[in-house]
């Protein structure tokens, strides 16, 4: 019980309420009373280290017109980041990146296989979904990375309240949330927890084609339908309302005259793995900065002077 408890960096209480086991893996449910009493999380005979005290990192001097994006780390594994005033360098962390999904989690494995890599100076800690059997879920548990099930329904009565996952990411040290086709709503306690550090990204150039209703092949029919010349995926962060946040980052993907939606939506989905992989490596080298007017930019990482 001791090394099912360290998953989460608490002792499980008693009893357990095991919910199902198979040859491939166990999901358990704590019998508790605190926050963490219904968080569901997969395990499969391994620990997650424990992390260090968190930190924080500060791009920027008093006064300077663009504001970094200071976030709470936890790896003791460091690298060099280039501070906003060009002339100094702070090391930066591993970050710990928690990724929502409700199918086949294909952006979730690009970023997964891009840390395994090395490219990408972080650690995907945590799935969460609304979907415990998706493509993505499966996946998670493949590689030995804990599920949570959020939010609890009829269907999934293991799932977690928002106030219960808050409370889970925090237990996980979590710096970054990374949606990736995960089409439930945040809700405003999660947004509110995580102020500019969740991400989204969406099938087509926000603010064209976003919002409720706007996602997988519905997105594409109605570029396709406008007769819109182009499109392509937008990375966001993450306010409470569906793709309305602050623009991060897109890549233009021509529409051809014959294109079907599932032609398009294909060249959309390989420039969402390279663009996201691209973000979620500056978001974890601390290169995220904010314009005067609420505007994120990236530093370049080869010419701190280039904002883009």
């Amino acid at each position: 019980m001791d090394a099912l408890g360290s998953i989460i960096g608490t002792r499980l209480p008693s009893p357990t309420n095991f919910i199902n086991m198979s040859s491939r893996c166990m999901t358990i449910r704590l019998a508790s009373q605190d926050a963490l009493s219904r968080c569901s999380v997969t395990y499969r005979s391994h620990i997650l280290a424990k992390a260090s005290p968190p930190s924080k990192v500060v791009l920027q001097k008093a006064g300077s017109k663009y504001q970094g994006l200071g976030c709470r780390c936890s790896a003791s594994e460091t690298v060099s980041c280039m501070t906003n005033d060009h002339t100094s360098q702070k090391s930066t962390q591993r970050k710990r990146l928690a990724v929502f999904v409700s199918g086949g989690g294909s952006n979730f494995k690009a970023i997964h296989e891009a840390t395994k890599q090395g490219l990408v100076h972080g650690d995907i800690t945590v799935l969460v979904t609304d979907k415990p059997g998706c493509g993505g879920a499966e996946y998670a548990r493949d590689n030995l990375i804990p599920v949570v099930i959020f939010p609890g329904s009829k269907s999934s009565p293991d799932g977690v309240s928002a106030f219960e996952l808050v409370a889970t990411l925090r237990k996980f040290e979590v710096d970054f949330l990374l949606l990736a086709g995960y089409l439930k709503l945040i809700p405003i306690e999660l947004v509110q927890a995580f102020r500019r550090s969740i991400l989204n990204i969406h099938p087509s150039l926000l603010p064209a084609f976003g919002g409720k209703g706007f996602y997988g092949l519905k997105v594409h029919e109605a570029v396709i339908g406008s007769g819109a010349r182009y499109s392509g995926p937008t990375v966001h962060f993450v306010d409470e309302q569906y793709d309305t946040g602050r623009i991060l980052a897109q890549r233009v993907v021509p529409v051809l005259t014959d294109d079907t939606a599932e032609q398009l939506a294909a060249r959309v989905l390989s420039q969402e793995h390279q663009v996201y992989v691209e973000v979620v490596t500056a978001l974890c080298e601390d290169r995220i900065v904010w314009r005067d007017d609420g505007v994120p930019l990236i530093r370049s990482r080869d010419n701190s002077d280039k904002l883009y």
